[in-house]
This record gives structure tokens, sequence and C-alpha cells, in this order.
């Protein structure tokens, strides 16, 4: 199903707004003594996580009744809508709960639609900083500071003296140090959450290699933001990275700035 030019940009705008208000009632409750729980997969929640979900479903239901929505805590509680060839949505009310837990502020709300296999639009939206980012197609990629106008975001080259790495701060693991050891690597970075997709669409990295496990909600909304500002994101061994894989499951993946 194609969506015109217009109605994507009708769409992200929404989105935007719907990634606002969830985040708002995040930072509720991220000042407050939450509670922690332990899912399923022993990953933690927090009421944060459901809360900000409700807020989203409740939007993208009326925004876009006739598609699906995938969305992290429906699905841990076993609701799975089907997929077919539809438009959809994935949805990560709190990407980056583990951040939030420690109060770092290195969490986002990941809001991505999903047409033909592929990430159309995505909002990112890091509450404690006040920062939202849009993909919404090639050269459709910006950056908005709490009421300041959005400001267009691009992918940049490598410097001379080597490749900024950007790599996730609680998920680091051995696959992705031995990768960047066969690379010119001036400086890593970690951050944690969807931010590391954003740190290179606007320019800040080169690079965000991850090897370990991630879902489709993780990074749909950074895969277009990213890809929106001239980056590109492919399976290690460079094939595409593609949605609808069975039970949502991620393989590894690298996100490249102007590589």
């Amino acid at each position: 199903m194609a969506l015109s030019s217009d109605q994507c940009a009708d769409l992200s705008r929404e989105i935007g707004q719907v990634a606002l208000r969830a985040g708002a009632r995040i930072l509720e409750i991220y000042g407050s003594d939450f509670a922690v729980e332990s899912k399923s997969d022993q990953s933690p929640v927090t009421a944060a996580d459901q809360a900000a979900e409700d807020i989203i479903l409740e939007h993208l239901a009326r925004l876009t009744p006739d598609y699906p929505v995938v969305a992290e805590e429906s699905v841990a509680k076993g609701i799975v809508p089907q997929i077919d060839k539809s438009p959809y949505w994935l949805v990560d009310p709190l990407d980056g709960t583990r951040e939030f837990i420690s109060r770092n502020g290195e969490f986002t709300v990941n809001i991505g639609l999903i047409v033909d296999q592929r990430p159309l639009i995505g909002t990112v939206y890091a509450p404690v900083i006040g920062t939202l980012y849009c993909g919404l197609g090639a050269g459709g990629a910006t950056k908005q500071m709490n009421a300041d106008p959005p400001q267009a975001i691009s992918v940049r080259q490598p410097q001379p003296d080597g490749l900024r790495v950007v790599a996730s701060r609680s998920h680091r693991d051995a696959d992705t140090d031995a990768y960047l050891s066969e690379l010119d690597v001036k400086d890593v970075v970690s951050a944690g959450s969807s931010l590391k997709f954003c740190t290179v669409a606007e320019g800040k990295a080169d690079l965000y290699p991850r090897f370990g496990r991630t879902m489709e909600w993780d990074t749909a909304a950074g895969q277009a933001v990213l890809e929106s500002a001239g980056g590109k994101v492919t399976t290690i061994d460079g094939q595409e990275f593609t949605y609808g894989k069975e039970s949502f499951v991620n393989p590894g993946f690298i996100a490249r700035g102007d590589i």
C-alpha cells in the first residue's frame, strides 16, 4: 500500500506529537520512586514502559485504525497482531529501560512505520534532553530541541584521523570489540537506546555496530532517522536490513554514516 508524500508528512507530524505526550508521562514517573519488575525474559520493566505504550496505542488507533501495531509491552503479554503486507507500526515506548532505571537520561520513545518491509517513517524522542528526531524519507531527517524549530540533519564523511564509533552502553560485547579492532577507530563513545542511530544521523559519529540480540521495535524508528539523513543499516554481512521477521527478532547489524 503506497502512501503519498503528504500522507507521510502528516503522519510524521502526528507521531512526533504522540511521542512528546508519551515522553511527558515517562518523565512524571522518572521523577518518582518507581518500582522495577522483570518480564519473562528477565528484562526489566517499569510503570513508565506501560504508561507510555498505552498513550501511543490510543493515538495510533485513532490515526491509523487499519494498521496493526507491534508494541513491546503488548508482545510481552502475548498480544501479537497478524502482520500481512499492509503497513504496520513498531513501538518501543521506552527504549533503554536500564538507562531509565539508572537515571542517566539515555532513553527514548521509538515509533516507526514499516511499509514493504522497510522503515518509512520514524520518530525518536529523548525526553530528558527534550530532543525529537524524525525521519521521513531521503533528505527528510530533522532534529528538534524543545520549542526550537526542527533543523535538518545529515550524516558526515569520516574524518582523516579515524572513525568515531558509538556503541551500546549496556550491551557491548566481545564481537563488537573484535569487529572494531579491524577498523581505523579514533574513539568509541558509549550511549543508550536508539540515540546511537541518531548520533550517527546527525554527524556526530560514523558507525554503530550491534552484534547482540535486538527486536524490530528497537531499531525501526532509529533506522528511519538514520537513512533519512543519508546513512544506511545493513546486516553484518552487508545485506539489506528488513522487517517482518519471524518473532520480530533482528540479526546483528551495522549502522553507517557516509562510509
